[in-house]
């Protein structure tokens, strides 16, 4: 660099001259002494370093602020990129393990599904894709000589499919394990709310208790053995809508007690083979039983029903509690039917209009 175009040769030019010529004008008054004008001088000449100083510190920061914008913005760009890998890895990971659910060996799917559930686990942003993969390999057609009808009890738990059935049926309980594992306990603060579709489906041994679930599809769905959704949180619309509960391995019994129902919770045409247990569950939104077929106990004790109760032409054949600890408004209970000889427990607001055939209808009383 030229001297002539240096500030610091410029600032030092300035000074001499503001000294020299603040000092000489100075010593032309008689009263100032020869140390007064140059200690003023001084000052003036030292005022134009100062502002060259504060004018260096000024640039230097201005430097280094620009020199961490710079660094910020390649540590966001190196993040990016790392994201941007990651992204990629795990789109790889999914797309290999959803192409190994079609693999001829049931071992091969069954790790599959655990890749499947480790990647939800990893990228929380996965997990409903997850579980709607799982819901789509569960939705899947599948027989087992156990699930015919007809079939004695001692029969149906010894009865055992060929080796490719008996394989499935292990990948298949695996997937139901794992979409426990996936959704959120009911007591996990903030859990974000997951949506589950298996209508159609074939299940065994269900088990989604004490988990909180978004909405449900369970329409014309196959429930064999014991299903359990005691403790569930249903935030959104559940739809059991000709769902049925059967024999699998051992008698089946549809477990729900405690269970919240923050909106719609339609059982209509649902039929219960065994256990229908609803004690303590809350409904909150309108609630459909319309058509639906218990044909053995059923239990709706102490249950709170905020929003319509659709009871029309459901039939009871077992034991029946239907002692409500709160009812709604609207309830309907056209054609509601129970059995004379077995114990039914009703409401205070409910009575019992016998009929004919052995059965009873359940009315509300007149006033």
């Amino acid at each position: 660099m030229k001297l002539w175009r240096s500030p610091l040769a410029w600032t030092f030019l300035a000074s001499v001259v503001l000294l020299l010529g603040v000092g000489g004008w100075l010593l032309t008054d008689p009263a100032t002494s020869r140390s007064d004008a140059l200690k003023t001088g001084g000052l003036a000449g030292g005022a134009i370093v100062a502002l060259y100083a504060l004018w260096l510190n000024d640039r230097r920061r201005r430097v280094e602020e620009r020199r961490q914008d710079i660094e910020r913005q390649r540590h966001e760009l190196e993040a990016q990129r790392a994201e941007q890998d990651r992204e990629r890895v795990a789109d790889e990971r999914f797309a290999k393990a959803v192409e190994l659910l079609g693999h001829a060996a049931d071992q091969v799917r069954v790790g599959a599904l655990h890749a499947l559930a480790g990647l939800a686990r990893s990228r929380p942003d996965y997990t409903q894709t997850v579980l709607d993969v799982l819901c789509s390999y569960l939705r899947r057609p599948f027989e087992h000589p156990r699930y015919a009808a007809g079939l004695e009890r001692h029969v149906r738990s010894d009865t055992r499919g060929d080796p490719e059935q008996e394989q499935e049926l292990q990948v298949r309980l695996t997937a139901q394990r794992l979409l426990k594992d996936l959704l959120p306990a009911t007591d996990v603060p903030d859990a974000r709310d997951y949506s589950l579709d298996l209508t159609g489906a074939v299940l065994e041994y269900l088990d989604l208790g004490g988990r909180r679930i978004g909405g449900m599809l369970l329409r014309y769905a196959a429930l064999h053995s014991s299903t359990n959704l005691n403790g569930c949180r249903f935030t959104g619309r559940v739809y059991f809508t000709a769902a049925g509960t059967g024999d699998g391995r051992l008698i089946g019994a549809f477990r729900c007690r405690g269970a919240v129902f923050e909106s719609h919770a339609w059982f209509s045409g649902t039929h219960f083979a065994e256990l229908a247990d609803f004690a303590e569950t809350t409904f909150a939104g309108p609630t459909a039983f319309k058509d639906a077929e218990f044909a053995a106990d059923a239990v709706f004790t102490g249950v709170k029903a905020t929003g319509s109760l659709d009871l029309r032409r459901a039939s009871f054949e077992g034991q029946t509690d239907l002692r409500f600890f709160s009812l709604p408004s609207s309830v309907s209970l056209y054609n509601t039917l129970v059995r004379n000889e077995k114990d039914v427990r009703i409401p205070a607001e409910w009575d019992l209009e016998e009929l004919r055939d052995g059965t009873a209808r359940v009315v509300a009383k007149a006033g």
